[in-house]
This record gives structure tokens, C-alpha cells and sequence, in this order.
């Protein structure tokens, strides 16, 4: 059985290996789904989602197959006269490529200014279960905003 800290490790590097590092699409788990997985050894991360400006998805992560973690969420641009979603993924991807950098986990918070607005994410609880927000802001004003929620699956 891995450790908590192992399965925070593996959802941190799976994530910057797909989104954040631009990883290869895989094929569609579902009809109209956007998906792009990561394997390491005997764990395997899934990022599925649907949309583009306007989204929702879920990603899991197994372990010899089993379900072990999921977080769902869903995400938009509030105000599109001050942001659109090209823009938006550039602050994003800049926010956690930074976290993910400095070997944070995916929960506790962040702030990130960057060019195009100011990234915020906050959250709740822990691995185990969490819910959280991430919000850009830009000129004060809530440009755009995703909810998450997940925690462990217990076989």
C-alpha cells in the first residue's frame, strides 16, 4: 500500500507531465472528452475534461489498477471582456508550473500575479477530501473561476 506522501508526489509530477507540460493527448475515454494520461511504474493518472472557454472534467489516479484518488471540477470565464480562455490558460499553466516547481502540493493555497491577471487558488481540507477554488482576477475584478472537490477512494 503507498503513503499518503506518495500518492501527493505522484498527482504533482502527473500533473506537470500533462497540462502544465503540454503531454500527449490519449485517446477519448468518452465521447466529446479531451483526454491526457501519465504512467509511472504502477500508478496511472487520467486528466478527462469537456469544453474549451467554458469546461468541466475529473482526474483520477490508480494504483495496480485500483482507484485510489479523484477531483472533479468545472471552470469559466466570468468576464470575458477582461479575459478569455487563451489568456487564462497562459496565467494558469504559469501559476502551477511555479508550484510545481517549488515542490508544492496541489492544496494549501497560492497567489500568482502574472501579465494578464492575478491567479488565486484556495482550498479546503486535505487529501483525503478537499474542495477548493481558483480564481484570475484582473483590473479587481473576478475574471474567471473553477471549483474543484475530490479526496481518496477507499476500495
Amino acid at each position: 500500500m503507498a503513503s499518503i506522501e506518495q500518492l501527493k508526489d505522484f498527482i504533482v509530477e502527473a500533473k506537470s507531465k500533462t497540462y502544465i507540460g503540454g503531454g500527449t493527448a490519449s485517446p477519448a475515454s468518452r465521447a466529446g472528452a479531451r483526454d491526457i494520461g501519465y504512467q509511472r511504474d504502477r500508478w496511472q493518472y487520467l486528466d478527462s475534461y469537456f469544453g474549451g472557454t467554458d469546461f468541466a472534467g475529473q482526474e483520477t489516479v490508480w494504483l495496480d489498477g485500483d482507484t485510489r484518488w479523484v477531483m472533479n471540477y468545472f471552470g469559466r470565464v466570468v468576464r470575458p471582456d477582461l479575459i478569455d480562455g487563451e489568456r487564462a490558460g497562459i496565467v494558469i499553466k504559469a501559476a502551477l508550473e511555479t508550484m510545481y516547481r517549488e515542490k508544492r502540493h496541489f492544496l494549501g493555497g497560492m497567489e500568482y500575479r502574472h501579465a494578464f491577471g492575478t491567479y488565486i487558488d484556495s482550498s479546503r481540507g486535505d487529501t483525503g477530501h478537499f474542495s477548493g477554488r481558483e480564481v484570475i482576477f484582473v483590473d479587481g475584478d473576478e475574471a474567471y473561476e473553477l471549483d474543484y472537490r475530490g479526496g481518496l477512494i477507499v476500495p
